[in-house]
């Protein structure tokens, strides 16, 4: 136990290690349990490693169809009449998940899950939130908040949201029997799903979260959306709490931009500031965390081999292999 980095010559490469790797655990967790329980993330870091993933399931590597899975996270305000619609809007991250991997197993999961953000009318939940002030609270430093819904509430449609959405997805994993390996990304600031940086680690469960300016944006700018009136301004997510509960956790990052905050993470104090840092404390109770980079999201950590061997952190240079 304890953390682990790879370091490896580029996307592909890092992709088709952290499959080997997945495909390892899951090996594993098979010998002693009849279904594994894998936590996924969106995002472009992961989509390399689901299709070398889904190419070994239907290769007969290891049988897809005794796993279960729960995603991350999900836009709350999606474009579209109804929910059926935002389920299956091109930027949905169920849409996403049956384009780049679910889709592509010819053994489907046991089940799969992603949070029930598209459940929810943002116009109807902006309208509750600005008449119901007392019924929740704003948590984090920065733009990006979680709304934390309070016990006893006067609007009804807030106490669903509580009830059946955030918490009802917290208790399905856990009725699952936990997540045995969870998949994650990073964000530019060190945030993983929408765990914004700033936002607290305790109380991390499965959170409301308003997102920051920035990140609506640049979700215009990438294309993801042809307007800020189209793009979402809500999502629910994971927090670092309950991604860093999984049995084990593999981060996958790569690019100048995750450079920074993946050397935050693991060389400097843990703070909400930077998500992923929580990874700290995770591997100090026993948890069994993997980074596996790009040689450029990488290359700051080579340069302190030193500080990361008085750490205990062990890493393995691949990319000059």
């Amino acid at each position: 136990m304890g953390i682990k980095v790879f370091i490896t010559k580029d996307f592909e490469h890092m992709s088709k290690l952290a499959a080997d790797i997945v495909k390892e655990k899951i090996a594993a967790l098979f010998k002693g349990k009849k279904e594994v329980v894998l936590g996924l993330a969106t995002g472009n870091s992961p989509t390399g490693m689901y299709k070398h993933l889904a190419q070994a399931a239907n290769n007969g590597e290891f049988d897809s169809s005794r796993i279960r899975s729960f995603n991350l996270d999900e836009y709350v305000g999606l474009p579209g009449e109804n929910i059926q619609q935002r389920v299956v809007h091109p930027e949905s991250y169920c849409y996403f998940m049956i384009q780049n991997y679910f889709g592509l197993l010819k053994h489907k999961f046991i089940e799969t899950n992603v949070p029930f953000g598209s459940l929810i009318d943002q116009k109807t939940l902006i309208r509750e939130l600005e008449k119901y002030h007392d019924d929740w609270t704003y948590k984090g430093t920065d733009a990006g908040k979680s709304i934390a819904i309070k016990q006893k509430t006067k609007s009804k449609y807030l106490a669903w949201i509580k009830k059946d959405i955030l918490d009802g997805y917290a208790q399905k994993i856990k009725k699952a029997g936990g997540i045995d390996l969870q998949v994650i990304g990073v964000g530019g600031r060190g945030h993983v799903a929408f765990h914004e940086s700033g936002i607290p680690f305790r109380g991390s469960s499965v959170m409301l979260v308003k997102l920051d300016g920035n990140t609506i944006n640049n979700a215009v700018k990438d294309g993801h959306f042809s307007s800020i009136k189209d793009s979402p301004n809500y999502a629910i997510s994971m927090g670092a709490e309950l991604v860093y509960q999984a049995r084990n956790v593999v981060l996958l990052a790569n690019g100048e931009r995750k450079m920074e905050s993946v050397t935050q993470s693991l060389l400097s104090k843990m703070t909400p500031e930077v998500p992923i840092s929580y990874g700290q404390k995770y591997a100090e109770k026993g948890g069994n965390l993997i980074y596996v980079l790009d040689k450029v999201a990488g290359r700051k950590l080579l340069t302190k081999r030193e500080e990361l061997k008085e750490k205990k952190i062990e890493v393995e240079d691949w990319a000059s292999a």
